[in-house]
């Protein structure tokens, strides 16, 4: 994620801003740019922003009506909604307490997640253009009904379905404390689950990357229900940490896939940050993780994927430490063993492949 600012007064903004607190401006992200641009009305409908000249957009629908989205579209698209938004084909009743909140939170993280495919040029394929394999989201509440099973969080060939409860911060600590999960967040799950997507789109159709995914992750046609039932029965084996990247990436190949490629995700937006930053970290020891700071391009596909690694483990080092002297756990409470680093470039080079065509 770059820094972005007002390129009206300069005033440092964020990704999900609206407004520029400084002058006031109205924001929305332009994806044809790839920035947070101001905008000023050309009629009642279009507007124009000084980034872009010539050029008109029109707001998002969700942006317009619900107030959940700050992305615009090109007044040439024939969409009411933009890329992100228009990827939600299910919500919750919205008239239920909290909903809209929620589904205000799952759309940001999406945005998120949809801002770093379009960075590393990964194809997003919308249900309109492939009805049986394209991507969508559905975002769920549990049934009234206690006795009804519960909205379930995954993936099924193509389709994201996201608990609504997930969006609520302290339902969401109970059921990582209840699963002994050090990280769990709207973001990840977004990430996580999006990897299975482009398990399917990047993988399930090429021999050779297929090839690569098993002897790297495993033969995903052991039984799926089965391994997933395994492991909450019985846990990850003894010896995960030296083979994965968390505990339920044991479960199963597929599993493996899905939470390196969040990892994978993990890295490149925060070192992509840090390098926006101008981050650099000169240690008074010599043998702690030093870093000069970053190019712009530093977590890329086509960096080379040891420098970015290098990148990594030195960030988490001043993170981790930074988040203990706030009284908070640690930002990336994970130890990388090289099976796991493995597995990371193994996902490196397959984006990068996909990039190359």
């Amino acid at each position: 994620m770059h820094i972005f600012h007002c390129d009206h007064c300069d005033n440092l903004v964020f990704f999900e801003n609206t407004t520029c607190v400084r002058c006031g401006r109205l924001l929305a992200f332009l994806p044809d740019l790839g920035e947070i641009g101001s905008l000023e009305p050309v009629d009642d409908t279009r507007w124009r922003s000084p980034l872009a000249y010539g050029a008109a957009y029109r707001l998002c629908g969700n942006y317009r009506e619900h107030n959940v989205c700050n992305w615009a579209l090109a007044d040439t698209d024939p969409h009411e909604r933009c890329l992100s938004c228009r990827l939600t084909r299910l919500l919750p009743d919205l008239g239920r307490r909290g909903n809209r909140e929620a589904w205000y939170r799952l759309e940001v993280a999406k945005r998120r997640v949809v801002y770093t495919l379009l960075a590393l040029r990964l194809p997003i394929v919308d249900r309109d253009e492939d009805p049986a394999g394209g991507l969508a989201f559905e975002f769920l509440a549990d049934p009234d009904d206690p006795a009804q099973p519960p909205a379930i969080t995954g993936h099924d060939r193509g389709v994201i379905r996201i608990n609504i409860a997930e969006a609520d911060d302290p339902e969401r600590e109970r059921r990582r404390v209840s699963l002994h999960e050090p990280y769990r967040t709207l973001l990840g799950h977004v990430r996580h689950e999006i990897g299975h997507y482009y398990w399917e789109r990047l993988i399930a159709d090429s021999a050779d990357r297929l090839e690569t995914f098993r002897a790297t992750f495993g033969d995903e046609r052991e039984d799926y229900a089965a391994a997933l039932q395994r492991h909450y029965a019985e846990g990850p084996p003894a010896d995960w940490m030296s083979r994965f990247v968390s505990a339920y990436a044991s479960a199963h190949a597929w599993e493996d896939w899905a939470e390196t490629w969040a990892h994978y995700l993990h890295m490149t937006d925060s070192v992509d940050t840090a390098a926006a930053c101008g981050v650099s970290i000169r240690p008074s020891r010599r043998n702690e993780p030093s870093m000069t700071p970053l190019p712009a391009d530093a977590a890329t596909p086509a960096t080379p994927f040891e420098r970015m690694m290098a990148a990594w483990y030195s960030l988490t080092y001043v993170l981790n430490n930074l988040n203990r002297s706030l009284g908070l756990p640690d930002g990336y409470p994970f130890v990388l063993a090289p099976a796991a680093v493995n597995k990371l470039r193994v996902v490196h080079e397959i984006i990068a492949g996909a990039q190359q065509g």
